[in-house]
């Protein structure tokens, strides 16, 4: 997978570049680029924001910026899927990262101001995506999670044997892992619920389809 990510702060990407799993996939599996618009933008003193039309707090990524940034990286809006991060975008849920997973090609488009100029979402990008409606100190924080949600499904980048995969596989899909324990089986009175002790694989799974379950319709 080619995965880009346009960005006013690359650097802030670099601890998750060195930990697993993306680490794991980077230079095989995923070609990782992080853009920074500063680098093509059209504005005075690497300038990328400005006060919104209309009034109001904070400052808007501009819509000649970033359509100068696909130009210099795609010479236009590229063909394949272009997402903005967006608390107005679609919630990003597990079916979601499986099909960004899919994509050959994906472009991320993060904002470390107070948004984007909508012209951006609706023009220069393809798709919109949230990761919760709430107010974060900038657009690279989506961009890590849904980067490192996305890398954990590629080949190679985890053991299937881990669990990691477990909470959204098999007849699991789409709902919450069920409760997990490990030894001692007894402490400070919190016992290990028996099923897990029986050695009945059967009734194991049954209890952590029903937990699983109950957990998601929470």
């Amino acid at each position: 997978m080619q995965l880009d990510v346009f960005t006013q702060v690359p650097s802030a990407f670099a601890w998750l570049c060195e930990q697993r799993p993306l680490a794991t996939v980077l230079g095989s599996e995923l070609d990782l680029r992080l853009v920074n618009y500063r680098d093509s933008t059209p504005l005075r003193s690497g300038e990328v924001d400005d006060e919104p039309y209309g009034g109001g707090a904070g400052l808007v990524l501009r819509v000649d910026v970033v359509a100068a940034a696909l130009d210099a990286v795609y010479g236009g809006v590229p063909e394949h899927r272009v997402v903005a991060l967006t608390p107005q975008g679609r919630q990003l849920t597990q079916e979601v990262v499986e099909e960004l997973a899919g994509e050959e090609r994906l472009t991320l488009l993060s904002s470390r101001s107070e948004g984007f100029d909508e012209r951006i979402v609706a023009h220069l990008a393809s798709d919109a995506i949230s990761i919760g409606p709430y107010v974060l100190s900038g657009g690279e924080l989506p961009a890590m999670v849904v980067l490192d949600a996305v890398a954990r499904r590629l080949p190679g980048a985890i053991r299937a044997e881990s669990g990691a995969f477990e909470s959204f596989s098999g007849e699991l899909a789409g709902g919450l892992e069920y409760p997990q324990y490990t030894r001692p089986a007894a402490f400070r009175g919190w016992r290990v619920p028996e099923v897990l002790l029986s050695g009945d694989h059967a009734r194991i799974a049954g209890w952590r389809q029903e937990q699983s379950r109950a957990r998601t319709a929470r």
